[in-house]
């Protein structure tokens, strides 16, 4: 586990001085891969239940005092530590290019980073005032959020950095300590953000405990965790849910998606085309939240696929270090087989493929080209399930009753989109749509002032704004 006694340094703003600072000195360690070249990124240490414990002891020790700081003195801290992570942004963003896969260019790596820091001071600065419930002269209750206590955050490998600042920056600043696990393929980011927030933070109070599914699975059981916050797939939080129920864990959980698009007639092809592409093919389609479906009027079908395919030619891929390019490799070897396995199939069907669908198996890195698949089946497994990958399936549509039965029809619900020139009637469409959020000519835009979550499968729980930082606190009405 990594706590500031060791990371204490003055080179945490360089790349080298960052990676030698989380490199373990001592203790079982693994390699970590560039998912675009194969070449050894660093070491991470292999964490095991007994350092888990120890950190789950050092939190709870480290709570109460956090805690009783009150608000305004938390909100300070964190604001330094956001300072903290501007000081070693690049550093941070050469580390994540290099282990995540994703360029440090376009909403890619320095974007990422830049996020972790404004979702940190967004956090220290939202106000949430006690709220008088009824004041009548007889009778007066208001409402407040006292701390949880220590939470465990677990965390994906698509957005390592912004998500775990996701569920630490609100967890602080209801005066919690936190206990992080990343995810096995992306260590060393969260690893490197956590020694840069410990030159701040107090001793213990969060701290990285790296290691396989037995961190997660003891975190979710543990009697000294009071919640659990996970961003992941949905068999995941399904095992969570299962495994935190004993102790009555109080859980937020952001699981998978299939976000389907629709473009209502009136659409300009052109004017929607970047904006549909960006939707899609973030982080190189790695997003929960990613425009996964698309459904196109068919009065217009033909033109949006033409304008699609000519933003996706020109949008280069490559290794994210080299600043020319805007899209990377899949993270890691399993993705990329289940990308490759849903176009296979998708071309077997007859599908037509617009652009890509053809990896070069003999490169270095796991690198997908950017795949626009069109007159494909709704029955297809490359629109049915997940791809989580650059691979788009586009679909016609000729009847707006039928189109929202198609994109409400799968068992998860995170995100949607509706694309029109008519705002008013794309918000009646938008209403109709089972996704926890739903945006108008975009897709997948978060602001940290927002509340995000899903639906259905999807999870349940929200995050960001007010409503992000009640989840992180317990309420307690005062009657009297």
């Amino acid at each position: 586990m990594t706590t500031n006694d060791t990371l204490a340094t003055p080179t945490l703003d360089t790349y080298d001085g960052l990676l030698a600072a989380i490199t373990p000195s001592a203790g079982e360690t693994r390699e970590v891969l560039d998912p675009a070249t194969g070449a050894v990124v660093g070491l991470a240490p292999v964490h095991t239940v007994d350092d888990l414990e120890a950190a789950i002891t050092a939190a709870t020790l480290a709570q109460p005092a956090w805690a009783a700081l009150g608000h305004e003195a938390r909100s300070a801290v964190m604001v330094r530590a956001a300072d903290a992570i501007d000081a070693a942004s690049e550093a941070l963003a050469q580390l994540l290019s290099r282990e995540q896969g994703k360029p440090l260019n376009g909403p890619n790596a320095r974007f990422e980073v830049g996020g972790a820091s404004a979702w940190l001071r967004t956090a220290a600065a939202t106000p949430l005032d006690s709220e008088v419930l009824i004041d009548d002269g007889t009778t007066h209750a208001a409402i407040t959020y006292r701390p949880i206590g220590v939470v465990g955050a677990i965390g994906p490998w698509n957005w390592p950095m912004m998500i775990s600042i996701w569920q630490i920056a609100p967890a602080l600043r209801m005066g919690n300590a936190v206990v992080v696990k990343p995810s096995e393929y992306t260590p060393l980011s969260v690893l490197a953000l956590v020694a840069v927030l410990n030159q701040v933070l107090p001793e213990g109070l969060v701290t990285v405990v790296s290691g396989g599914r037995a961190i997660g699975a003891g975190l979710a059981v543990h009697p000294g965790i009071g919640k659990v916050m996970f961003t992941g797939s949905t068999a995941t939080g399904k095992a969570i849910i299962k495994s935190s129920a004993d102790t009555v864990k109080r859980l937020t959980l952001e699981l998978g998606g299939n976000d389907a698009g629709i473009v209502l007639p009136d659409a300009d092809p052109e004017a929607i085309a970047e904006g549909l592409f960006w939707g899609a093919f973030i982080n190189t389609g790695q997003t929960c939240a990613a425009l996964k479906r698309l459904y196109v009027h068919d009065d217009i079908y033909d033109a949006v696929c033409d304008a699609l395919t000519a933003v996706a030619a020109k949008m280069p891929m490559g290794v994210g270090t080299d600043e020319s390019n805007v899209l990377g490799p899949l993270q890691n070897k399993a993705q990329f087989d289940i990308v490759a396995g849903l176009v296979q199939s998708a071309k077997d069907s007859g599908a037509r493929v617009l652009i890509g669908g053809n990896p070069d198996l003999a490169a270095p890195g796991f690198f997908y080209p950017t795949t626009l698949i069109a007159d494909i089946d709704d029955d297809n497994p490359l629109v049915r399930e997940e791809q989580f990958g650059p691979a788009l399936p586009i679909m016609r549509y000729t009847d707006l009753e039928d189109v929202i039965a198609r994109a409400n029809s799968v068992d998860v619900g995170l995100g949607g989109s509706v694309w029109s020139s008519d705002l008013v009637a794309a918000r009646a469409v938008a209403a109709r749509l089972d996704t926890g959020t739903v945006w108008i000519n975009a897709h997948g835009a978060v602001h940290p002032m927002i509340p995000f979550g899903g639906s259905k499968q999807s999870g349940y729980g929200l995050e960001f704004g007010v409503e992000g930082l009640k989840a992180l606190g317990v309420p307690q009405v005062i009657n009297g």
